[in-house]
């Protein structure tokens, strides 16, 4: 199955440059999960490889999503960056091994997939808002910044679901809602530093320089919360 991811990143390269290019790699990632998923026996959520290539294709599918927001309908940079930033994750889940472990019984329950699902999509929706950021800062169109306020609240919202979820998880997995490992505190940085930004958003255009910026920087939180925890610390999210 492995060259069908592959073509998921082929296509995302591509889709930088057409948004139906982007949509058929986002519906060869989808069959990839798909058929991953049906050879485990439940949704490909455990280990670097598989939660990688769905946090990729959450990239494209949010993007596309996106998209269809009336500033950036036409924006070609947008899409490059959605199809760029999708391939790149693609490709490095490529670089770990597939592992067709069955599920460990501590995983096993609902809560703790709609954890990381809603996980994914936030991040995903944090990565999507960043690229919006990054075009204000580039072009300075005010509308762009509406955007950003909705992909962050969108986000900010699975966030709030993803967290929710982990508790209960967490609860029938150790008997604690919370556990004081790197994990959650980073976990309660993310959550925090996007309440921030939403809340600046709502004080009006005078703080859309340090809202854009923020939306840039919110982006590399999000992705030490996810991928710079679970490889550099020893926690109950480790890989």
């Amino acid at each position: 199955m492995k060259p069908l991811l592959l073509t998921f990143v082929a296509l995302c390269f591509f889709g930088a440059f057409s948004r139906w290019l982007l949509a058929l790699g986002l519906a060869t990632g989808i069959g990839y999960l798909g058929l991953r998923g049906w050879s485990l026996g439940r949704l490909p959520l455990v280990g670097p490889h598989d939660t990688i290539a769905f946090f990729a294709v959450s990239m494209a599918a949010m993007g596309l999503a996106t998209r269809f927001s009336r500033p950036l309908r036409s924006a070609i940079w947008f899409n490059a960056a959605v199809g760029i930033m999708a391939g790149v994750f693609g490709g490095v889940a490529l670089t770990f091994p597939v592992r067709s472990m069955p599920m460990p019984a501590i995983l096993d329950t609902m809560w703790f997939e709609l954890h990381v699902v809603l996980a994914f999509f936030a991040y995903a929706l944090f990565g999507v808002g960043a690229i919006v950021s990054g075009g204000w800062v580039a072009f300075r169109n005010r509308s762009l910044m509406d955007i950003q306020f909705k992909t962050a609240l969108a986000g900010w919202s699975f966030f709030s679901g993803s967290m929710v979820t982990g508790g209960i998880w967490g609860y029938y997995a150790w008997g604690s809602y919370w556990l004081w490992t790197p994990k959650e505190l980073w976990t309660s940085i993310l959550w925090l530093f996007y309440a921030l930004l939403l809340h600046l958003r709502l004080k009006g255009g005078s703080w859309d320089v340090l809202s854009a910026w923020l939306g840039i920087l919110g982006y590399v939180v999000t992705l030490y919360t996810y991928l710079g925890v679970s490889l550099l610390m020893k926690s109950s999210h480790s890989f």
